[in-house]
């Protein structure tokens, strides 16, 4: 047997966690991120929108939506440019140990959009409308994973 997702929403709840921080830039990913949601059959009142001052603060919010029991899977988006200090790596490091951490003791699938990069131009380029735009990669990765989560809770077909 193979059990995939699939990219259409299906009448799954989606939050969107966005960081305030780099507002140029996430904006760009929600814009993504949101197209996505849409051309997965999302409908808009299927979707939140809840806005953090930064990323360090995605994993604390996304926390509280999971609890919730509201939301099928939560897109996180956020941008963290390499600075002249060890900043970048303590904050990159601790959004993804907690995003990690809250997927696996929750069980809702969380999708990683928070960019990385050690340019704002490397930033700019993935924020960018189009086929690279890391927002809307994030979205349908939720898109698939709440798909497959659905299936796998249906159980194995007969």
């Amino acid at each position: 047997m193979d059990v995939q997702g699939e990219q259409r929403a299906g009448g799954n709840r989606f939050a969107v966690v966005v960081s305030r921080f780099n507002p140029e830039l996430t904006q760009g990913l929600l814009t993504g991120a949101l197209a996505a949601l849409e051309e997965a059959g999302e409908q808009a009142s299927a979707h939140t929108v809840v806005w953090v001052p930064g990323a360090f603060e995605l994993p604390l919010t996304v926390q509280r939506l999971a609890e919730s029991g509201d939301y099928d899977a939560i897109i996180c988006l956020g941008c963290l440019i390499k600075g002249d200090t060890m900043h970048f790596e303590y904050i990159a490091e601790s959004v993804a140990h907690g995003l990690a951490q809250v997927a696996l003791q929750s069980g809702i699938p969380i999708a990683l959009g928070v960019l990385t990069t050690l340019t704002e131009a490397q930033a700019v380029e993935r924020a960018a409308p189009g086929p690279g735009n890391k927002g809307a990669e994030a979205a349908r990765a939720a898109v698939e994973m709440a798909s497959l989560f659905r299936r796998l809770d249906e159980g194995p077909a007969e």
